[in-house]
Formats: structure tokens, sequence, C-alpha cells
């Protein structure tokens, strides 16, 4: 597979600085929605990289620091879980894209987006279906979402620990559940979401 295949097409259209942008965090029940934005230099491939998902956080630390280190620029950016409540969490997942594009030092030619819908921008750009296991600048963009928002829940469970977020990251397992019928909702917990759940019995 060639991992530039997307930004090859952009390239060879005289779009010098192409940026990869990706979320995590969409389905989680509790904390923030995250995203990154990555513009790396003109062919570059960073050795290891692949879709966040699939590869441990021994590995997303280790190539967050790289992808950090050798990029023109990046940015990070959340919107929290009362935000989530109050417009949705596709909006949200837009908004923190945005946030992050806006914060990059370069401005980005061409931006290509993991997944099937586009925030509602000034630039010009494509969104890819599994992004993140087809081009490289998403796969980073996914990495530095990924590992910024465990980082987030991590610290967070400190301040809520009956909840294990440091295990499970705010997502839906059992243990989750379990503990929220146990203990009830916390400021990190997107209500829209736990009403349907903890309704349905899950």
């Amino acid at each position: 597979m060639d991992w530039l295949s997307y930004e090859k097409k952009y390239l060879s259209e005289g779009k010098k600085l192409i940026c990869g942008v990706d979320e995590a965090g969409r389905g989680s029940l509790a904390g923030s929605v995250y995203a990154a934005a990555v513009i790396l230099p003109p062919g570059k491939v960073i050795e290891g990289v692949n879709d966040s998902k699939k590869l441990s956080p021994q590995k997303r630390e280790k190539l967050y620091d790289e992808i950090c280190k050798v990029s023109i620029c990046y940015a990070v950016a959340s919107i929290d879980a009362a935000k989530i409540d109050e417009i949705n969490i596709l909006k949200a997942t837009h908004l923190a894209m945005i946030n992050a594009v806006e914060s990059l030092k370069e401005k980005p030619d061409f931006i290509l987006v993991d997944g099937n819908t586009l925030p509602e921008w000034k630039y010009d750009s494509e969104a890819v279906i599994k992004g993140d296991a087809l081009s490289h600048s998403i796969a980073c963009a996914s990495i530095l979402a990924k590992v910024s928002r465990d980082r987030f829940m991590i610290d967070k469970s400190s301040l809520y620990p009956q909840y294990g977020f440091e295990n499970h990251k705010g997502y839906g397992t059992k243990l989750h559940i379990e503990m929220i019928k146990k203990y009830g909702l916390c400021p990190l917990h997107r209500r829209t979401f736990l009403s349907k759940i903890i309704n349905s019995g899950v």
C-alpha cells in the first residue's frame, strides 16, 4: 500500500502543504472529543505509523514524539462534554477539527479529513473514509489525537477514581456502565449519550 497516495495526488496538483486531520473520542461516553491536525514535510513517511487503534499505547507515545519532532507544524484541540451535549457530537467533532486547523502555525493548501463528512470551513479538503488506514497524514493526526485524549482521561481519573477512566478512557465498557449505575454521572459524562443507555437497561 502507498501511504502517500492521497498526499501525492494533491502535491501533483500544485498543493504544497497537505494537512491530515482526525479525531479521537467521538464514541466515548465521557470526556472531551479531541482532534489533531498535522502537516508533514512533502514525501515524509514516519516508520511505524499506522491507524492509532492498531498500535499499543507505548508505540503511540513513541510515535507521538516523533510526529511532533518532524512535522512542519501540528495542533490539537478539544471540545468538552458539556459542549458536546449542547451542540451534538458531530458538530463538536467538526468544531474541534476547525480549532485544530486554525491553531496551525502554517496554513494548509489542502486538508485530508478522516471520515465521510467535512467541517464547514474555507479550506480545500477531502473526506476519506477509513482515512487513518489509507493516508499517512491522517494516521499521524489520529495518533496525536488519541494520545492527547488518553493523557487527558488518565489525568482526570485521579479526580474520579471510581469510574476507572485510566483503563477504558470513558468508552462504554461493561465495567464503566456498572460504575455509572453504582455512582451516577460525573461532570465528564455526556448526558445525551448516557440517557439512552441507562434507560435501555444495558
